[in-house]
């Protein structure tokens, strides 16, 4: 089945193995989101009137994005299955990224008003998604609003910017009244800290607590670093390079350190970047085939324990080896087949709680084919991933999966049941993946095939009303004659 018709089938699927349809308006924790990241100016262009610094040909410039064309093509986003949105800093800015902070008190004109910011969460809450700002302090502008009147709360950074120290009281203080009355005045779900592992452990943990007595709300790091107090979750140490080295082509030399899968829980997760290159990027290099790189790298990304975090772009494999040409205007008019593999896998990540925040066991990780376990006391699935170069085969014993139990899989529709040696036994092509969902094994359907001899019995008498109503009909024709 090609993956674009797994759609039309997979709610009824869920429906019938799953416990609850509605389990995604019930999500309460951090770990249970799905985080899709973007830059606000590489969105969607939809109001030319604040276009005054857009220069479309020059790709360090503004191109244009702004509050109402994230708002007016949010459903892109939802559609997708995310639960959260990061649109990266929106505060006045000397670069289209938003890093640059030139003003904490004034939004970029370039994206837009407080009226359209304020549309912009509206319509994520009406989408039942949550709003996750940055807050840049380590690397913005030189030209800030504070450093004329306060140049001591300031260093200088190499690359020309500059960065607040956050370990002085007054510093403290003024960033959290600023963004205290910024959380006031508008109901965003997180914030998450550019560059924290700079940040003074005492100001998070202020910042954090602040914040949270006014909303309830994620605090969130863009980096790794050592566990904070006030942090909800960090960048896991050294996932992207893993994954990404792990998937940018078949047969791989590295794999997932198997330590890794205890410590995602609880973090952030992810596979592209907007920091450094992308992934399509690492496959080009290695002559790989982005598409199914990429197919095989979202669906660990999105069974696997953690948070993740999706850039924009990423579901069109989008190329780049650094900015400004990593972060391209994004194209919502190509890339149907990936859009929909991420969409089918967000779709069970979203009703499956086992797959969100379930156990994790690796059963088999040898030459690039990978077969684990996410349970929980409702759910079991077996996520088998076949990255290597040929056909691939494992049995898992009886004791893994329950006697008398079916593994049916949902992207390759197989069934697989006990077998005589006490097995049940996976084989894949090369470069597939397949999530199997656990359930009873179901004999003949008696009420099924009670209904299909009575529906055979019925039409042949009907056949038999209608051929004797012809021959009637018939012979009163020759009669008449």
């Amino acid at each position: 089945m090609k993956l674009k018709l797994i759609s039309a089938v997979l709610t009824g699927l869920l429906s019938i193995f799953l416990v609850t349809p509605n389990m995604a308006a019930e999500k309460q924790s951090l770990q249970e989101e799905i985080i899709y990241d973007l830059l606000v100016d590489r969105y969607f262009n939809k109001v030319i009137q604040n276009d005054s610094k857009v220069n479309s040909v020059d790709p360090t410039a503004f191109n244009g994005g702004d509050f109402a064309g994230l708002s007016s093509e949010m459903q892109y986003i939802k559609d997708m299955g995310f639960t959260a949105l990061s649109v990266g800093s929106i505060f006045s800015s000397a670069t289209y990224d938003g890093k640059e902070v030139l003003d904490y008190e004034q939004l970029e004109p370039s994206f837009g008003t407080e009226e359209e910011w304020q549309e912009v969460i509206a319509k994520a809450h009406e989408l039942d998604m949550k709003i996750i700002i940055d807050l840049p302090t380590q690397k913005i502008s030189k030209n800030h609003l504070w450093r004329a009147s306060n140049p001591e709360w300031f260093t200088e950074n190499e690359d020309g910017t500059v960065a607040l120290n956050t370990s002085i009281r007054e510093v403290q203080d003024q960033l959290i009244e600023r963004f205290s009355s910024f959380v006031t005045e508008f109901e965003v779900d997180g914030i998450r800290l550019q560059t924290a592992d700079k940040l003074d452990p005492a100001f998070i943990e202020r910042f954090s607590k602040s914040m949270k007595d006014l909303r309830d709300m994620y605090i969130l790091s863009d980096v790794a670093m050592d566990s904070v107090s006030g942090m909800d979750a960090v960048m896991m140490p050294g996932i992207e390079e893993a994954l990404r080295n792990s998937y940018k082509n078949f047969d791989p030399d590295s794999k997932v350190p198997s330590d890794y899968w205890e410590q995602a829980k609880g973090n952030l997760t992810q596979v592209d970047s907007l920091l450094s290159s992308r992934f399509t990027s690492d496959v080009i290099e290695e002559r790989g085939f982005p598409p199914t790189r990429w197919n095989l790298l979202m669906f660990q990304l999105l069974t696997m324990p953690g948070t993740p975090v999706v850039q924009y772009g990423s579901e069109i494999a989008v190329n780049g080896a650094a900015a400004p040409d990593s972060h391209p205007i994004l194209d919502m008019g190509v890339g149907e087949e990936l859009i929909d593999h991420i969409t089918n896998l967000t779709s069970l990540r979203n009703e499956s709680e086992a797959l969100r925040t379930g156990e994790m066991e690796i059963l088999y990780d040898k030459e690039g084919w990978l077969v684990y376990k996410r349970s929980d006391e409702k759910d079991t699935w077996i996520i088998a991933i076949n990255n290597s170069s040929s056909t691939k085969t494992f049995a898992i014993p009886a004791n893994v999966i329950g006697s008398g139990k079916e593994m049916r899989g949902l992207f390759e529709n197989d069934i697989i049941r006990e077998n005589d040696e006490g097995n049940y036994q996976i084989t894949l092509d090369r470069e597939v993946g397949e999530a199997f969902t656990i359930i009873e094994q179901r004999g003949l359907n008696k009420a099924y095939i009670a209904a299909l001899i009575v529906l055979y019995f019925t039409f042949m008498i009907f056949l038999w009303f209608a051929w004797r109503k012809g021959k009637k009909r018939s012979t009163n024709g020759k009669r008449k004659l």
